[in-house]
């Protein structure tokens, strides 16, 4: 299968590697940068030492950085391509999709979270709901899961879910992907998948300020769970299916993000519990985390839907200076008693 990555940071670089790196399948890999410096120094030095240094790029993975935006390369980066992977932050996928409106092969994004909303009389979009606007004939899909790119780059058993309406893109991307150290699961559940991969980021922010401040592992057992439900509430407001969110993409995807150190959402809780200031802590981290960017649009879609998140909202108020962590705490654990299951 010839694949096309498109974004050369850490996860899409990781899952080119990955999936060029299969015995079995032996797939022709191309990863584009849109650093045309970055594709030249990792086609020579083999290796993307900006996002993922230490790994080294297989063979079968080549490196291009030619113009998308003029039809004659971007035609020339595609051709004969049976994959087409868009491993951009969620800023960048509307724009990334319009340039591939008219693609025929099946089109997948990795990017997990909420566009930012245009206007404060608005509120920003899921990445499906982006495409519907951006490029509504493209047979397209998402690819989630608990995943670090380190560990997927380095062949350690991972395990993702690939989601589309379409069997079609399903079918390609467990073809694509699925190796004897990266499993992959299809679902059709495709709404599910995707607030899945967003509220976990938010929900991760929250962990990592429970675990900053040493509140203890009765905290963060209860602050997961009660994450999950909000989680799965949102889910089900906006038409995903309650099944979904026991699966990899909620449950699965969210106790690694919220418990994992190598997760950018956590070491932004941990770094607010420790007193730094939002910009210290993102400037700190070197790459996107999702659910600084996401925050306000999940509570703003819960408040629509009529939907409570008291655990989101009390991290927008925290990461819009509106609160102090321990008041955040008092917050949460000052709210009237309600039975669990509502």
């Amino acid at each position: 299968m010839k694949i096309a990555v498109l974004g050369a940071g850490a996860w899409g670089t990781a899952l080119a590697v990955s999936a060029a790196s299969n015995p079995l399948a032996q797939h022709a890999v191309t990863l584009w940068a849109r650093d045309a410096s970055q594709a030249s120094a990792m086609q020579t030095e083999r290796e993307n030492v900006r996002y993922l240094p230490g790994i080294t790029l297989p063979p079968m993975l080549a490196v291009s950085s030619l113009n998308l935006a003029n039809p004659e390369q971007r035609d020339s980066l595609l051709l004969g391509a049976d994959l087409v992977i868009v491993a951009t932050p969620m800023a960048g996928l509307r724009g990334m999709l319009v340039l591939l409106r008219s693609c025929r092969v099946p089109v997948a994004w990795l990017c997990k979270g909420f566009e930012a909303a245009t206007s404060f009389q608005s509120y920003g979009l899921l990445a499906h709901e982006i495409q519907a606007q951006a490029a509504p004939d493209l047979i397209a899909g998402v690819l989630s899961g608990p995943s670090f790119a380190q560990e997927v780059a380095r062949g350690q058993p991972t395990a993702l879910v690939a989601a589309s309406v379409h069997a079609a893109v399903r079918l390609t991307l467990v073809a694509a992907f699925h190796s004897p150290t990266l499993r992959v699961y299809a679902n059709d559940d495709m709404v599910g998948v995707e607030v899945g991969g967003a509220v976990k980021n938010v929900l991760a922010i929250a962990t990592g300020l429970c675990d900053g401040l040493n509140l203890g592992l009765n905290a963060r057992a209860a602050l997961i769970t009660r994450g999950l439900a909000e989680m799965t509430r949102l889910g089900v407001g906006l038409g995903a299916r309650v099944e979904t969110f026991m699966g990899l993409s909620g449950l699965g995807d969210l106790v690694l993000t919220a418990t994992g150190d190598l997760s950018r959402n956590r070491q932004v809780g941990l770094a607010l519990a420790r007193g730094q200031t939002l910009q210290q802590a993102v400037a700190s981290l070197g790459h996107v985390a999702e659910g600084v960017y996401c925050a306000r649009t999940v509570v703003q879609r819960a408040v629509s839907l009529g939907v409570e998140m008291p655990i989101a909202q009390a991290v927008v108020a925290l990461l819009d200076g509106q609160i102090q962590p321990v008041q955040a705490v008092a917050l949460l654990m000052g709210r009237e008693p309600t039975a669990e299951l509502v």
